[in-house]
């Protein structure tokens, strides 16, 4: 399947179409990379399921920066409202499994096989922690940003979905101006919006920049 050439919104609408009309609210596991760009996300997606927040971010270096998000996630979770209940489940920080990931590809660009296995890596536990959960979905905030392969990101959630035994809601979540609505949201609540990805490869990429 070429899924560079998928329109994952509309796909997406299809299968929430389909949800309103069964009159059903399925449990929807959402790995959250960080508050703002969660924020569009769990607006849009609330009103067709019942969401928890997974926050699984082992790649995001300092430690303090770590904290940092994982509490505005949580901050954020308070301010909102929700059509249907929205909780929150915080990960592991696992950094050593991303350092043990990284070996060898420390020197790649941002945006490579790197940050590709990083995706796989957050989005293999959290299909691990929809199916301990009984979730009949999971999905990632990831697919918002700009700087995001949407196309590569649904590919390796599918794959991940099919190893697993469950559902990948597939995503592009910056269409629909899903990324401009999260900076609206972010500034409506305050939040933090940090100026790196995550990891301390991407800060010495910025760095070059």
């Amino acid at each position: 399947m070429n899924y560079r050439n998928v329109n994952y919104q509309k796909e997406m609408d299809k299968l929430l179409h389909s949800l309103q009309g069964e009159g059903r609210v399925p449990k929807l596991l959402l790995h959250s990379c960080c508050a703002p760009c969660s924020s569009y996300v769990l607006e849009y997606l609330s009103d067709f399921f019942e969401i928890t927040v997974f926050y699984y971010n082992p790649n995001i270096y300092p430690e303090s920066e770590y904290t940092k998000r994982l509490l505005e996630q949580q901050a954020l979770l308070s301010n909102m409202h929700f059509t249907h209940p929205v909780s929150f489940i915080a990960g592991s920080y696992d950094k050593e499994k991303f350092y043990e990931m990284s070996e060898g590809l420390e020197h790649l660009k941002e945006g490579g096989e790197r940050c590709h296995k990083c995706y796989e890596l957050r989005l293999a536990q959290t299909a691990r922690m929809a199916v301990k959960g009984g979730f009949d979905y999971f999905t990632t905030t990831l697919s918002i940003s700009p700087m995001k392969n949407a196309g590569k990101l649904n590919e390796i959630g599918t794959d991940v979905a099919s190893r697993y035994g469950v559902k990948y809601l597939q995503s592009d979540f910056k269409k629909k101006n899903g990324y401009k609505r999260s900076i609206e949201l972010s500034k409506k609540h305050g939040l933090y919006r940090q100026d790196y990805c995550g990891c301390e490869f991407s800060i010495e990429n910025k760095k070059e920049k």
